[in-house]
């Protein structure tokens, strides 16, 4: 019974080590005109009138180059990184 016990906690502890890590970054519009990279998309922007432009990118470089395009694009007034 416990060597059950112990090979189904490390099936689990496998399963769960090799689920890929999902990176989530996104751009965000602020009401003030200016955009900014933004770590981790489900804890969505805190100030009023804030939106997203683009969400699931995969690194921050890939978040601060999407908020690039978005200014050269006038959808942003600039980009403000952290």
């Amino acid at each position: 019974m416990k060597r059950m016990v112990l090979v189904a906690g490390l099936l689990a502890l496998g399963f769960a080590a090799s689920t890929p890590a999902r990176a989530d970054f996104a751009v965000i519009k602020f009401q003030d005109g200016t955009c900014r990279p933004w770590a981790d998309s489900k804890v969505g922007p805190w100030p009023p009138g804030s939106v997203y432009l683009a969400v699931g990118l995969p690194s921050w470089d890939a978040a601060t180059k999407m908020g690039q395009q978005e200014v050269s694009r006038h959808r942003c007034q600039s980009l403000r990184p952290f």
